[in-house]
């Protein structure tokens, strides 16, 4: 899918964060390239701009190696009025961060979060006002099928 700051061919190792961007929200989650694993993490609120300190916070806390930032192509492959907004959020994350950044196709990411949310609440782990959580839960899923594709 590319990356704004990384040879073409090159992949990082260690800790990932990725992010699902949003105009109200934005889903974060964790990522492992040893385990091929990832988790959500945490919604960070976005007003006027993303809310920058707690995106600093998380990066601070995980010290990631490269950042991944879901793409939202049209059902095409091509890109929407929105994949701009994402890219423009990508860039500042590797000006304000220093850290490569990397897109992946987030097409069905958001009706896999709400599967995922579904099957929690059915099982009793989440209720519905944790339902923010499924930005979190896109994020997750987003890295999950960057970690597959590097295989």
């Amino acid at each position: 899918m590319g990356s704004v700051g990384m040879p073409e061919g090159s992949r990082p190792e260690g800790t990932l964060l990725a992010f699902d961007f949003g105009h109200r929200r934005i889903g974060v989650a964790v990522g492992q390239t040893l385990t091929g694993s990832a988790n959500a993490l945490v919604v960070v609120a976005v007003g006027n701009e993303p809310d920058w300190q707690a995106i600093s916070r998380v990066i601070n806390a995980w010290k990631p190696a490269a950042l991944v930032v879901g793409l939202p192509l049209d059902a095409d492959g091509g890109e929407t009025d929105m994949c701009r907004d994402v890219r423009q959020f990508g860039q500042k994350l590797e000006d304000f961060y220093g850290l490569p950044v990397m897109f992946e196709d987030e097409r069905l990411t958001s009706f896999g979060a709400e599967q995922r949310f579904i099957d929690a609440r059915s099982k009793g782990t989440l209720r519905r006002k944790d339902a923010s959580l499924k930005d979190a839960m896109a994020a997750q899923i987003i890295l999950e099928n960057w970690l597959q594709s590097a295989d």
